[in-house]
C-alpha cells in the first residue's frame, strides 16, 4: 500500500511539473519578454511553436503599436490579405478559434490576430501583447450589456487593478501571457509611432522556445 501511495504522489508531482510547461522568450531590441503558452489552447500553442521552428518569426517586428491597447507583431493584415488575393489558387489558412471564457484580455495576455471573419479564426503569423488600461465597474457593466457577457469577480478585480482590453474578450483567442518582462512590453507599447501605428524606429523580436531546464524557474501561473 505504501509503495502504491508513493507512486501516486510521484505521478501527482510529475503532472504538476508538466502543467503549463511551455515557455517562449521574445528576444527584442528593447529587452526580453518571457511568455507562458496555455495548455488550454493547444492548437494555438502548437501553431505558435511550429511557426517559431519554421523561422517565420525570425527578425519579425512589432508593426502596429497602439498605446494603452496592444502591441501587434508578425505579419500585418494587409500583407496576409494581399498575398491571399494574389494567389487565389492557394487555400486560405486560418486556425479555428479556441476562445475560453477563463482566458481573458488582462494586461500581459498573448492573443492571436485575425481579420473580421464570423468564425473568429486566427491568422497563423500574427500575435499581439495586451497592455490596455484599468477599467471601472461602470465600464465593465456597460460592456456586459453591450456584449451580453458576464465578467467573473476575479476578472473584474483584475481589470480594475492591472487593467487590460476587456472589449476584445470572446472575440479573439488568448493563448498565453507574459510571466517575465512586462516592463519591456510597456516600453514597446510606449514607442513613438506614425499615423499608421508603425514605430518610427523598428522594434524587432525573435522568439526562442525555452528548454525544460530554462522553464523550470517559472512556476505555473493561475489565469
Amino acid at each position: 500500500m505504501r509503495t502504491r501511495t508513493l507512486t501516486l504522489v510521484f505521478l501527482l508531482f510529475a503532472a504538476m511539473a508538466n502543467a503549463q510547461s511551455t515557455y517562449v522568450r521574445l528576444v527584442t531590441n528593447k529587452g526580453n519578454i518571457t511568455l507562458l503558452l496555455y495548455d488550454e489552447t493547444p492548437k494555438h500553442r502548437d501553431m505558435f511553436l511550429q511557426t517559431i521552428k519554421k523561422g517565420l518569426y525570425n527578425n519579425a517586428q512589432f508593426n502596429r503599436v497602439i498605446k494603452s491597447f496592444v502591441s501587434q507583431g508578425g505579419e500585418l493584415d494587409e500583407t496576409i490579405l494581399d498575398r491571399e488575393k494574389q494567389h487565389p489558387e492557394i487555400p486560405i489558412q486560418r486556425l479555428a478559434a479556441e476562445i475560453k471564457p477563463a482566458l481573458f484580455h488582462k494586461k500581459g495576455a498573448l492573443g492571436a490576430g485575425r481579420n473580421d471573419n464570423p468564425e473568429k479564426s486566427s491568422y497563423l503569423t500574427q500575435m499581439y501583447l495586451v497592455v490596455g488600461k484599468s477599467q471601472t465597474d461602470e465600464q465593465l457593466d456597460a460592456l456586459e450589456m453591450k456584449k451580453g457577457t458576464k465578467f467573473s469577480s476575479s476578472q473584474r478585480a483584475t481589470y480594475k487593478t492591472i487593467g487590460g482590453t476587456p472589449h476584445l474578450d470572446n472575440d479573439y483567442t488568448v493563448f498565453g501571457e507574459i510571466v517575465e518582462g512586462m516592463e519591456v512590453a510597456d516600453a514597446i507599447n510606449s514607442v513613438k509611432t506614425d499615423k499608421n501605428d508603425l514605430p518610427l524606429e523598428p522594434v524587432t523580436f525573435k522568439p526562442v522556445i525555452l528548454s525544460k531546464k530554462q522553464a523550470a524557474k517559472f512556476k505555473a501561473v493561475k489565469h
